[in-house]
């Protein structure tokens, strides 16, 4: 049965004369995994960019549990119930990690919110401590986040996005720079983090990774959707092979 959390519609964005993305069009099922790859330059930032509203669409529609939000600015959608990561680490690093979480948790307190007194944010500092235990960062709850490994700034940044129970969890490059071991750590977690509450939309460089986390990937190429599918009937795509995995093993091989 169809249950898409998020549709995706002909979604186009330009840049002068560049089609930085053209007429893109996908579902995000709910309490599933789905993963957006391509080559470097295939436009898939721009996709999460367009999706999340950090940009404002030339063409198509975003709608997000029936809702059409297309174009909605990035605070609406996480009111709505759709929060993202970054590739780059965006975190206060000259803040603890419980206060980094303390900061994304504010949105669960009703009437103020973010101006709450801290002694007075109850339901945010109880979503803190099931955020410091489920992502075992308890032993560094009161370290700063900017002396935290690269792993663990990656990990405590997925956290932040969840602080506000969001339905749709966006992940952009959650591995990217990541050891081998971090990247597996990685990869079970958001495994764990997808279910019936939470669904997960991934933009991911590790190829064999999103193949094995993957319930739907779909493969973009020159700002176009190429394929979509099951990992294994996208794997055995003879245009993606061409199109990506072909690139892809010669890189490796380089």
């Amino acid at each position: 049965m169809n249950d898409a959390i998020l549709k995706v519609e002909g979604l186009g964005v330009r840049f002068g004369a560049l089609a930085a993305v053209h007429d893109v069009s996908f579902e995000a099922q709910r309490g599933q995994i789905t993963s957006v790859i391509g080559p470097n330059g295939a436009g898939k930032s721009s996709l999460f960019n367009l999706i999340s509203g950090a940009i404002q669409p030339s063409a198509g529609r975003v709608l997000f549990q029936g809702l059409d939000l297309t174009g909605a600015s990035p605070q609406r959608m996480l009111g709505a119930g759709l929060a993202r990561s970054f590739q780059i680490t965006n975190l206060f690093f000259e803040l603890s990690v419980r206060e980094n979480l303390r900061l994304a948790a504010q949105v669960l307190e009703a009437g103020r919110g973010l101006f709450r007194p801290v002694s007075r944010s109850r339901v945010a500092a109880a979503r803190v401590q099931e955020l410091l235990a489920q992502f075992g960062l308890e032993s560094r709850a009161d370290a700063l986040a900017g002396y935290l490994s690269h792993g663990e700034q990656r990990r405590l940044e997925i956290a932040t996005a969840l602080a506000s129970r969001p339905q749709l969890l966006l992940l952009d490059e959650p591995t990217q720079g990541m050891s081998h071991a971090d990247t597996r750590e990685t990869e079970n977690l958001i495994r764990s983090l997808a279910g019936e509450q939470l669904s997960i939309l991934l933009v991911e460089h590790d190829v064999d990774l999103v193949m094995d986390l993957s319930d739907h990937v779909v493969v973009m190429h020159q700002g176009q959707k190429l394929a979509e599918g099951p990992p294994r009937q996208v794997r055995e795509n003879a245009a993606v092979q061409a199109a990506y995995f072909g690139e892809h093993r010669e890189a490796a091989h380089a």
